[in-house]
């Protein structure tokens, strides 16, 4: 089989992303300089995971209960990321994204499993976080920029709903990688500087936080009354059951797979996979550095800036009330600081979800047997499709409740409960299609286990709050 050096990414890509080519076959890099030119996906997977949960759920959570749920940040975060490279590495050796991947697992339905239908039930939530997501961002271009009538006024928000369908559903209709990750990498690095650089600068101002507020974020309790929020932000922070699921697509058009190769048993494929595999693992592990800093940042603003001042995010309101986190810190500049940043985080978030989900939507339908995946041309038509409408049923959702805050905690539940269904997958997945060579680090299992554990804990509870029994 042959082999070529580690070099820069082509710009000529091959027609299929998704199929595996021995000619496409690449050494891996070996020193750390050399891999980071190889990261890309989790800065997607970063612009994506940003958003919602991050700026509306949990600054709402932290002027809610203030530090007591400091811990679950932490906790969240760094869960999940064990269970995401264990599913990344099954598409590296396998060559298929997380849906097909899923459609193995056993119990099948047709052509498919149970995970698969118990996706399209999950994304149906999700409509509403999404529709949160264009809420939130909407009502900052309302309020900064109100072309048409008064701000947060019904002809406002109509208009800047349908400025920002047009722009990234042009933008995403081009359907070029390269592209995507461009624009996820400078939105990550922007509203990343911006977020950890105010929380930085509470300590000289009135609303200092001190150790003791630190130590009191690490009881591990739960306020009474607060289970439902926190549900939700786990499911929302940090990697999702969506992100997992939709970094797999990004390891395949990034071209870990393809670089991988198909599996032809030889030890230089092996090694090839092993490389590529250190490659996935680094992308994520710098996406959760970036993700555990934002979210920190944007919990202790709401509990160190919100909590002591009574103001809880709710409603159509919910983006005025998080302003008072810049403007009350930084004067009445840090209120446009502080638009401009809720633009840059839930735009990027609505941008990365409307460039995966009607990926994961068509892969989906091709495992039920809809029609051939590696077919194409209709392919990327279905895919052109999904990505106009979808994005037009999301706001539609938002601008006919108008509740952000509520519609990005449905959608957070649902991805909680998926959790659990990813992780069954994982670990079938792992039984039957990952060699023992690449299952060897204690380590790694360790935490998998632990993070298994974790997420079956997490939809349990989710599943009694939703049928209103309370865990506390």
């Amino acid at each position: 089989m042959s082999t070529t050096t580690v070099s820069p990414v082509s710009t000529q890509q091959p027609t299929d992303l998704y199929a595996l080519d021995p000619a496409e076959a690449k050494t891996a890099p070996v020193t750390m300089k050399e891999r980071w030119r190889f990261l890309g996906p989790g800065m997607i997977m970063s612009a994506a995971v940003i958003g919602s949960g991050e700026l509306i759920t949990t600054t709402t959570m932290g002027a809610r209960v203030g530090f007591a749920l400091l811990w679950l940040i932490v906790v969240s975060t760094l869960v999940k990321v064990w269970v995401q490279m264990e599913l990344a590495t099954y598409t590296i050796l396998n060559g298929v994204p997380a849906m097909q991947a899923y459609a193995r697992v056993p119990f099948r339905i047709g052509k498919a499993s149970w995970i698969n239908v118990l996706w399209i039930l999950m994304d149906f939530a999700k409509m509403f976080q999404r529709g949160g997501i264009i809420g939130g961002t909407v009502s900052a271009f309302s309020i900064m920029l109100p072309v048409v009538g008064e701000p947060l006024g019904h002809s406002s928000l109509v208009f800047w709903t349908i400025v920002i369908l047009v722009v990234t559903v042009t933008l995403n209709v081009l359907n070029k990688y390269k592209l995507l990750e461009n624009v996820a990498f400078w939105m990550v690095v922007v509203f990343t500087l911006t977020t950890v650089g105010l929380a930085a600068s509470l300590s000289a101002t009135k609303f200092a936080f001190g150790i003791g507020d630190i130590a009191g974020g690490f009881s591990f309790d739960i306020p009474a009354g607060a289970v439902g929020i926190a549900v939700a932000v786990f499911g929302l922070t940090g990697v999702g059951a969506d992100e997992m699921t939709t970094y797999t697509y990004w390891c395949m058009e990034k071209g870990y797979a393809r670089w991988t190769g198909p599996d032809d048993g030889s030890e230089e494929r092996a090694k090839r996979a092993e490389g590529w595999i250190k490659v996935m693992r680094l992308d994520i592990l710098v996406s959760w550095v970036i993700c555990t800093l934002c979210t920190l940042s944007f919990y202790t603003m709401g509990a160190a800036v919100l909590h002591p001042q009574g103001l809880n995010p709710s409603g159509n309101d919910v983006i005025l009330t998080l302003s008072h986190m810049y403007s009350d810190v930084l004067g009445p500049a840090g209120y446009y600081i502080f638009l401009v940043g809720a633009i840059g985080v839930l735009w990027s978030t609505f941008i990365a979800s409307t460039a995966s989900v009607p990926r994961l939507w068509a892969n989906n339908l091709a495992t039920f047997g809809v029609f051939h995946w590696h077919n194409v041309g209709f392919r990327v038509k279905l895919i052109r499709i999904f990505t106009i409408v979808m994005p037009i049923i999301w706001a539609s959702t938002y601008l006919g409740l108008k509740a952000p805050v509520a519609m990005v905690m449905v959608g957070g539940i649902g991805g909680a409960v998926f959790l659990a269904a990813v992780v069954v997958a994982v670990w079938y997945l792992r039984t039957t299609g990952v060699p023992k060579r690449f299952k060897s680090n204690r380590f790694l299992n360790a935490m998998l286990i632990i993070s298994s554990t974790a997420i079956a804990a997490l939809s349990v509870i989710s599943l009694l709050e939703a049928f209103g029994i309370s865990v506390a």
